[in-house]
């Protein structure tokens, strides 16, 4: 499984108030493929490169579903119910490395962070990728 690295400005971004990660939040939070290397300093959306649409892959990338985002003694888990997932289609998806996830709502759309996969995939028509979300201790925890 590919560990989850955040961006510099995401600490930043918690304490200006650009993410509501708690349960019932309106935000939508989203994970986009890209096969440029993120560096941690990163800020916005498209910084590292979204891959082109097609093929079964939307521009943007897929929503992390609904947020379930709680405290308990003093540790808040943020937890997304989808695992985002692209199926490729009439061609191919790729190649990418990294899966970034950022906030979609926001009007900056302020990166969170990313997973580096290791290698360059690429998916081949008719088969899927899957961005694992840890459900039971999310996708991130602050303390």
């Amino acid at each position: 499984m590919a560990s989850f690295n955040k961006f510099f400005c995401f600490v930043q971004d918690v304490a200006n108030a650009l993410h509501d990660m708690k349960t019932g939040t309106a935000q939508v939070y989203k994970v986009y493929l890209t096969n440029t290397a993120p560096v941690a300093a990163n800020t916005v959306y498209n910084t590292p490169a979204d891959l082109a649409a097609g093929n079964g892959y939307t521009a943007g990338g897929n929503s992390v579903g609904t947020i379930t985002g709680a405290q308990t003694t003093g540790t808040f888990k943020f937890v997304g119910a989808t695992d985002p997932a692209w199926t490729a289609s009439g061609g191919s998806i790729g190649p990418f490395q990294y899966a970034v996830l950022y906030n979609s709502t926001s009007s900056t759309k302020p990166l969170i962070g990313w997973w580096d996969y290791g290698v360059a995939l690429t998916l081949t028509n008719g088969n899927t990728f899957t961005v694992d979300l840890d459900q039971t201790n999310g996708i991130l925890t602050m303390t």
